[in-house]
């Protein structure tokens, strides 16, 4: 079976680093690929150390007329049976042939940019509810979940990040953008005065999330982390791993701290609500909701047998549905049945 990949994504964001998870675990499991990616040197050196070949093109606006030359004729030549498209801007450049297209969305995305590709993949349930109800046809529509890597040994150092052993520690990840609502984190901790919070990742919010710090006098018990690619031994590390998001179609740091066994808190956006069995394998509170955040967050630093029961149960979560072999074959299975539209 061979697979050609259309990644339009960003330097750095969920779904970039599933794409980059994915694909080798794909050729583990024999699927031959090839991808056309927007620029990115690190991205695609990892993508070719895996045995993948990488076209990188600008994937810009409406006057990039080069990638939209190009990938017809990347494609042609590697006659693929199916073409995956990955962000709405390569559906848009979604080649027609004899192979069949499709797109992975992990979002509530504008069907307009996918009219190219007849099966359309969501990444959960409730994405999967929305292409159908904005008119794909429900036979072509998919769901296939995300997963998450083991987090391997080891943990980062506290003390490498100005952090004591005593201190319980708050883990934020993620794209530091008003849809993570990583100020309503920030106000939480305002509430937690014990406690540290770890603040992992970039974005256009960065300076205003630094001065809402100063203004909530919180600013010191704060750590910038920058993005990171170490989440393991970051989740391992932190007491609470929280997911404070206002929009979260899926929220792969939640089947992250399951995989390390981290105790979650979450907001209920779409996305951990539809993962997460209040008090079973994580906590959910309302969007929005500082005092909440705060009141379940400590709940958990403050009782240690509960939050050994919720790594517990995350744990067992990951392994029976989110595991790379699991999810995978998965894959696998689908781009197998839609590959045999061909004959």
């Amino acid at each position: 079976m061979r697979v050609f990949h259309l990644m339009a994504g960003a330097r750095v964001g969920g779904a970039e680093r599933f794409f980059e998870r994915l694909l080798p675990a794909l050729g583990q499991a024999g699927v031959t690929q090839a991808a056309a990616i927007r620029r990115h040197p690190e991205r695609a050196a990892h993508l070719r150390a895996h045995g993948i070949v990488t076209t990188e093109l600008r994937f810009g606006g409406p006057v990039d007329l080069i990638t939209r030359w190009r990938v017809p004729g990347l494609v042609r030549a590697f006659a693929p049976d199916l073409v995956l498209a990955w962000m709405s801007r390569a559906a848009d450049r979604m080649p027609q042939g004899s192979w069949v297209t499709a797109a992975r969305l992990g979002g509530y995305y504008k069907l307009t940019h996918y009219r190219r590709c007849r099966h359309l993949i969501g990444n959960t349930e409730d994405i999967a509810r929305y292409l159908r109800a904005e008119g794909h046809p429900a036979d072509r529509v998919h769901v296939l979940p995300n997963f998450a890597d083991p987090p391997g040994a080891g943990m980062v150092a506290r003390s490498a990040l100005a952090t004591s052993e005593a201190a319980p520690v708050l883990l934020c990840l993620g794209r530091l953008h008003t849809n993570k609502a990583f100020d309503v984190a920030l106000k939480a901790l305002a509430d937690l005065p014990e406690a540290i919070l770890w603040l992992a990742g970039v974005g256009p919010e960065e300076a205003a999330l630094r001065a809402l710090a100063d203004q909530l006098g919180v600013a010191a018990r704060v750590r910038w982390l920058g993005w990171r690619d170490d989440t393991g031994p970051l989740l391992r590390a932190a007491t609470v791993l929280l997911c404070p998001s206002r929009h979260e179609p899926l929220g792969n740091v939640v089947l992250e701290a399951w995989a390390a066994g981290t105790p979650v808190v979450a907001a209920a956006s779409a996305g951990p609500a539809s993962l997460i069995q209040d008090r079973v394998d994580g906590c959910l509170v309302p969007i929005d909701d500082a005092a909440a955040l705060a009141q379940a967050c400590r709940a958990v630093i403050n009782d240690p047998a509960a939050a050994a029961a919720l790594s517990q149960a995350g744990l067992a979560r990951f392994a029976s549905d989110f595991t790379a072999t699991a999810v995978v074959a998965q894959y696998v299975a689908l781009f197998q049945r839609l590959c045999a539209e061909r004959t």
